[in-house]
């Protein structure tokens, strides 16, 4: 129970990582609000957390919509009445080259999976001071260090999402909040599986890109779960501006021979 009595807020909660985090918060004794627009899923999820002993509440929100934000902040507050832990995982994946990307594209890519960090930061950080501190966990990813060809607008908003982590921690230290970031690496959620499904041979995209992991399989939700955790709870006192590498050793192959 590492976040007994705490609040967290978990932005796009529906499925895949950030219903992992959700669900591992909860089973650590969080009261967790699940952030979406993704209502029927989001939902269900929230009923899957409620019906294993757990608390949640789910917000439906478009986290690059500023009204919309402000919005379910004020759902948030009236249900709980504080927040001690913001996880900012909603996001998009848009990849394409920069002279395959439209104007809207780029907009509505960098407007989820940064703005989107900027404007519920924006909007919880006061009422995490008034709790007298906590935890920021950005979802940020590998390419927010190194990346691949035609992945444009995902890559520069994941970089964004580093500096905006670091620049957050040295603002608010002071009020005894954390920021942080995870840089998850092949992680199987419904976004990865449409990846896969796109390929015209699902089975064989997935079995070639597993085999490539050192660990030889395929991140799970939970396993980012579990290091949000760590970084949520007072474990990591002492963990701020940094980012996390969950990629089962992605980043930490140069070439292969």
């Amino acid at each position: 129970m590492r976040l007994k009595g705490k609040v967290a807020v978990v932005t796009g909660a529906a499925m895949g990582i950030g219903k992992g985090i959700a669900k591992v918060f909860a089973q650590e004794g969080a009261r967790v609000a699940l952030v979406d627009i993704n209502e029927e899923e989001g939902l269900k999820t929230t009923e899957e957390i409620n019906n294993m002993g757990g608390e949640a509440y789910f917000v439906n929100a478009d986290v690059a919509n500023e009204e919309e934000v402000k919005s379910m902040v004020q759902a948030v507050i009236s249900r709980f009445g504080l927040v001690h832990v913001l996880v900012n995982n909603a996001g998009i994946g848009v990849y394409k080259s920069v002279l395959e990307t439209s104007s809207e594209e780029w907009d509505r890519c960098l407007g989820v999976n940064l703005k989107g960090v900027f404007l519920c930061s924006k909007y919880l950080i006061p009422y995490i001071k008034m709790a007298g501190g906590g935890a920021i966990i950005n979802i940020a990813s590998v390419h927010a260090v190194a990346t691949v060809a035609r992945t444009a607008p995902y890559a520069a908003s994941k970089g964004g999402v580093l500096a905006l982590t670091r620049n957050m921690a040295i603002d608010y230290a002071k009020d005894n909040i954390r920021v942080n970031a995870i840089c998850p690496g092949w992680v199987y959620t419904p976004l990865i599986e449409s990846i896969f499904r796109a390929s015209g041979n699902p089975e064989g995209m997935r079995k070639r890109i597993t085999q490539r992991q050192l660990l030889g399989r395929l991140g799970t939700p939970e396993d980012i779960g579990y290091a949000a955790l760590y970084l949520a709870s007072d474990e990591a006192a002492f963990v701020t501006g940094t980012a996390l590498f969950v990629d089962g050793g992605l980043t930490a192959v140069l070439e292969e021979w």
